[in-house]
């Protein structure tokens, strides 16, 4: 998407996250994150949840992937805030939308809303994201 395509109030195109036991644990080891709630079941129904529940982070690296995907390299993130406000466990698909909310500097700089929501549309992310884009582009 261009800059001059994008208008306040545009969603760049939803992605989906399905989060399975094989890529929590592999997120657990490569992010050193040794929470038993990612990768062990029993451990985690002990602690009252209802399975294996997804990373901070990775609810994250879902809520970027809709600015990344759906605007390409022409654009580099400059400035993230999120706040998780919902668990969401394995096999939940996740679904990430981002919104823009400002557009300045002449089309250089997009702001935008960030929201992850599980199948029932509670959100799990809440967050804001500002873009760039990149010289030359």
């Amino acid at each position: 998407m261009s800059a001059v395509a994008l208008r306040v109030g545009d969603r760049l195109p939803e992605i989906v996250m399905t989060p399975t036991p094989i890529q929590l644990f592999r997120y657990s080891a490569v992010t050193w994150n040794s929470h038993r709630i990612h990768f062990d079941r029993d451990w985690a129904a002990h602690e009252g949840h209802a399975g294996l529940l997804v990373h901070s982070h990775l609810h994250a690296a879902n809520a970027l992937r809709a600015l990344t995907q759906g605007l390409g390299t022409d654009w580099r993130i400059t400035k993230v805030a999120y706040r998780i406000v919902r668990p969401a466990a394995v096999g939940t698909p996740l679904t990430a939308t981002a919104e823009v909310t400002a557009i300045r500097d002449e089309g250089r700089t997009v702001d935008f809303a960030l929201r992850e929501q599980d199948p029932g549309g509670a959100a799990c992310l809440e967050g804001t994201a500002t873009l760039v884009r990149r010289n030359g582009a």
